[in-house]
């Protein structure tokens, strides 16, 4: 049978400190042992642990340095550390924040606070583990769209990242922007709900199969459904304002101005921007001399004036997107 507990490395080069830590763990938690920091390091890549207690001052390789390397390497500098050590002034434990630990106990340990504190660093473990899910969801999300679309994966990894850019210059906090950033792909994830006659069709849609075609702003809405998460409810904002228009022209609501949320705005205008600069079946791609000609020509008609101004002053950055995201040929 699978043993299905958290796993802890416990490094230490007194076996009695190991001892110690193994009666006050080994109920809860399935524990591996290291005597020194490159057995630690062996350790770690054989059988990944979800947390690590680690002693400082250790002969050959200190705790200090092992948690530095830990932390450079891309597969391991996410698993929480924790330093275990007799040393306890305000410089130690600063140095060791510094090398990228979490947490800082002193020898000798209380029993009470050891399992406490591994308790609270594997909860922010789950919490961030839970938070991947959702993204890794949304992002395969956004790729299931793209196969009923003549849109590339480019297209979206592009106007994510120009709606990101556009967030930052609006005042939006790094967080908030990389939430926009990540829930921006789900723009047209409602397209998935459309007939493939019409949403394949090479020419122009007529009246009838374009009304059909508005209804993916609600269709994605549906698909993504009630949720308690943050990115989620961004993304059904995005899915269903990003075709309104500051005119109040747009679809399905037919908002106008600040009624239409900033969201809806700022990835309206990058995937507007990204559409027109790129090759199609049906056209070829737009210079950018042009293509904001014609956004300048549609602030305060189609879009936000503000964000155009702010669109046009990040130009350099977002063309550096777009160089940097290519589509194949």
């Amino acid at each position: 049978m699978v043993d299905s507990r958290y796993t802890l490395l416990l490094v230490d080069d007194e076996p009695v400190n190991l001892r110690v830590l193994k009666q006050t763990l080994g109920d809860e938690y399935r524990l591996i042992f290291a005597k020194n920091g490159f057995e630690a390091l062996k350790l770690v890549s054989q059988d990944k642990p979800d947390l690590i207690l680690l002693d400082v001052m250790m002969p050959g390789m200190t705790g200090l340095e092992v948690c530095i390397e830990l932390k450079q390497n891309h597969s391991t500098k996410n698993i929480p550390v924790i330093f275990v050590t007799a040393l306890n002034d305000a410089v130690d434990e600063a140095n060791g924040l510094n090398a990228g630990a979490v947490d800082y106990i002193s020898k000798p340990i209380s029993p009470a606070v050891v399992r406490a504190r591994v308790k609270t660093h594997l909860s922010l473990v789950q919490a961030d583990e839970l938070k991947r899910t959702r993204l890794q969801v949304i992002q395969r999300l956004g790729r299931a769209a793209e196969y009923k679309d003549n849109e590339t994966g480019m297209h979206v990894m592009r106007m994510s990242h120009y709606s990101q850019i556009l967030a930052l210059a609006c005042g939006y906090t790094e967080l908030e922007a990389e939430n926009l950033l990540h829930a921006a792909p789900m723009h047209d994830i409602g397209k998935i709900g459309i007939p493939d006659n019409i949403m394949l069709k090479p020419g122009k849609l007529t009246d009838e199969e374009f009304v059909v075609m508005r209804k993916h702003p609600e269709i994605g809405a549906e698909i993504l459904g009630d949720a308690d998460s943050d990115l989620i409810r961004l993304a059904i904002s995005v899915s269903m304002t990003h075709h309104e228009k500051w005119d109040g022209s747009g679809y399905p609501y037919g908002l106008s101005g600040e009624d239409i949320p900033i969201e809806g705005r700022i990835v309206g205008l990058a995937d507007v921007f990204d559409a027109l600069t790129s090759v199609r079946p049906y056209k070829d791609a737009w210079p950018i001399e042009d293509t904001m000609d014609y956004i300048k020509a549609q602030s305060g008609k189609h879009f936000d004036p503000n964000l155009v101004t702010l669109f046009e002053q990040n130009l350099e950055a977002i063309l550096a997107i777009k160089a940097r995201w290519v589509d194949d040929v």
